[in-house]
Order: structure tokens, then sequence, then C-alpha cells
């Protein structure tokens, strides 16, 4: 099953499937049912994941684009709403995912550390 025949299912135990017991995972959207960005360990995502599944029953993923780099995946897709996302997975020797982090595409108010215009992007 693909990662987005994964996710379009619902089913939990697919979709965390992939992932160590120790994943550390980053998302701005975990800190509205969190508190915070980052979860540490498998039953806290699968937890998190859960909730945010139920909250959102008709969450679907359109993958647009993958892109390869040495032991990580970088998945953009759209969701449900059209919001534009990018997903970066990282990989250990057993293809486990350790790390990731989900970005989702901003609505312009976001002041970014960095100096990028991703207003030229769209």
């Amino acid at each position: 099953m693909t990662w987005e025949q994964g996710w379009n299912s619902h089913d939990l135990e697919v979709i965390i499937s992939h992932y160590r017991d120790d994943i550390v995972f980053r998302s701005k959207k975990a800190i509205p049912l969190i508190g915070k960005g980052e979860i540490q360990g498998k039953q806290k995502l699968r937890d998190y994941w859960g909730a945010a599944l139920k909250r959102q029953p008709d969450l679907k993923f359109h993958v647009q684009d993958v892109f390869e780099g040495h032991n990580m995946l970088v998945i953009s897709y759209l969701n449900h709403h059209g919001v534009l996302a990018a997903e970066t997975l990282y990989f250990d020797a057993e293809g486990q995912v350790y790390q990731a982090a989900a970005c989702h595409r901003t609505d312009g108010d976001y002041q970014s550390p960095f100096s990028v215009d991703s207003s030229r992007h769209r």
C-alpha cells in the first residue's frame, strides 16, 4: 500500500507501521492538539494521528511529487482542503522512519526567520 493509500484508508495501524518506536515527528499542526510541535515515540504519534483523523473524517491526501535523497524522501501533497504540504521522512538501515516533519503552505501571514519569499512560488 502506498503512503497516499495508507492515509486515505484512515487505517491507523497501516499509517503507523512504517515508523520506529522512537520516532520524532514535527508539525506545527500538532500544537493546537497537544500543545507542542514535536511528538516523540510511536504511541504518542499514534494517539496524535488518531485524534487528528477523528477530527477530520474527510481527510484525503493527493501526492503531487516525491523527492528522493540519501535515506530520505520528501513527499509533496494536497490535502482535502487544497492546502499544499510536504512531509520529510528519514529512514534507518531497515527502512523504518526514525524522524519526520510535516510542513504546510502558509496563508501569507507567517514571518519566516529566513529570507524566503514564498509568495513567488504560488
